[in-house]
């Protein structure tokens, strides 16, 4: 029997796990002018990382966001930007508390 200690990185609480989206995504179309105009309102607001998840053939999300898109929803509580939304909406969005 050995009477050395365990290891360091064995009394390490595990790593949380990261989580699996962006803070913010763009729901969009494809061939959507409106969408090509909101990813410019995005670039002008310098927001800095989204997700796009286009609706197209998806029935669940085509049947919340169909008539909507672009919408700008953030992540963590759910808030969402219709369109049309301007760089002051996103900063407001990005820097308002969830």
């Amino acid at each position: 029997m050995s009477d050395a200690a365990p290891p360091r990185d064995a009394l390490r609480p595990p790593t949380p796990p990261q989580p699996a989206l962006s803070r913010f995504v763009l729901f969009q179309r494809d061939d959507c002018h409106l969408c090509d105009l909101a990813l410019d309102v995005l670039a002008q607001a310098g927001l800095p990382e989204f997700d796009s998840v286009f609706i197209d053939g998806d029935t669940d999300l085509e049947a919340v966001y169909g008539h909507r898109v672009p919408v700008l929803r953030r992540s963590i509580d759910g808030v969402e930007l219709d369109w049309p939304f301007d760089a002051g909406a996103v900063t407001g969005l990005v820097g308002e508390p969830p």
